[in-house]
C-alpha cells in the first residue's frame, strides 16, 4: 500500500514539475551561435584558383616568378570599410624556374625556411563596395614579410556575383627598404622593389543572411 502511495505521488510530482521546469529553462539565455551583422561580407580565397605573380627588374632584364596561396578569408563591413582576416601566402613556393637563382632567393634574401609564410592583413577598406557587379577600391592593411610588419595600402578591382567573387592587383613592395638583402652584384644591379600582381577567387557569403 505505502509503496502504491508513493509512486503515485512520484506520477503527481513529475507532472506537476515538469512544465514548471521546461517554463523556467525557455526563460534563461539561450546561447546561439554568434551573428556576424548583416551588412557584413565574407570573401574566402580558393588557393587552387588563385594566382600570385612577381616581377623585379635588373640592369640585365626582368625575372619573373610566381608563389602560391596557402589560404585566405576575408570579412569586410559594407556600411564602415573595416575589414579583417588575412590572407597568406607560402613564401617557400617562390619560383623563378631557375633552380640555382631561386636557391640564392630562398636562403640570402627571403630566408623562406625560418619565415615560411607572407601575411596580409586588412583593417579598412576605402572607396564603394557594391553587392552586385565589378568596383575598385584602396585596401589598406599590413603586410607581414621576412618577420616585420609594414604598412601597405593595396588597389584592388573586384566583382561580387551571387556566391562568388574575383579580385586582381598590382603593387609595389620595397622589399630592399624593409630591410631584406640586396641580391645586386658587381654585374647585376636589381630594383628596389619587386611587382605583385594578384589574381584573386573564391567564395562570396553575406555573414549576416540565415
Amino acid at each position: 500500500m505505502n509503496s502504491s502511495r508513493s509512486r503515485l505521488a512520484a506520477v503527481v510530482y513529475f507532472l506537476v514539475a515538469a512544465p514548471i521546469a521546461l517554463v523556467v529553462l525557455s526563460a534563461l539565455p539561450q546561447h546561439a551561435a554568434p551573428q556576424h551583422p548583416a551588412n557584413e561580407i565574407v570573401l574566402g580565397i580558393d588557393p587552387a584558383q588563385s594566382k600570385v605573380r612577381w616581377t623585379l627588374g635588373s640592369t640585365v632584364h626582368a625575372v619573373h616568378g610566381t608563389f602560391a596561396f596557402k589560404k585566405g578569408n576575408l570579412q569586410l563591413d559594407m556600411s564602415t570599410g573595416k575589414a579583417r582576416g588575412e590572407i597568406i601566402v607560402e613564401a617557400t613556393s617562390g619560383n623563378s624556374g631557375n633552380d640555382s637563382r631561386d636557391k640564392k632567393m630562398h636562403k640570402e634574401v627571403l630566408e623562406s625556411g625560418k619565415y615560411t609564410e607572407v601575411i596580409f592583413r586588412p583593417d579598412r577598406v576605402e572607396g564603394q563596395i557594391t553587392p552586385r557587379g565589378i568596383f575598385t577600391v584602396q585596401v589598406h592593411g599590413f603586410f607581414d614579410l621576412h618577420g616585420s610588419e609594414h604598412e601597405l595600402t593595396v588597389p584592388v578591382q573586384a566583382e561580387l556575383s551571387e556566391d562568388h567573387w574575383t579580385g586582381s592587383a598590382k603593387f609595389n613592395v620595397p622589399f630592399i627598404d624593409w630591410g631584406l638583402r640586396n641580391p645586386s652584384n658587381f654585374f647585376l644591379r636589381v630594383n628596389h622593389t619587386v611587382e605583385i600582381e594578384l589574381e584573386l577567387k573564391g567564395n562570396l557569403q553575406n555573414a549576416g543572411a540565415p
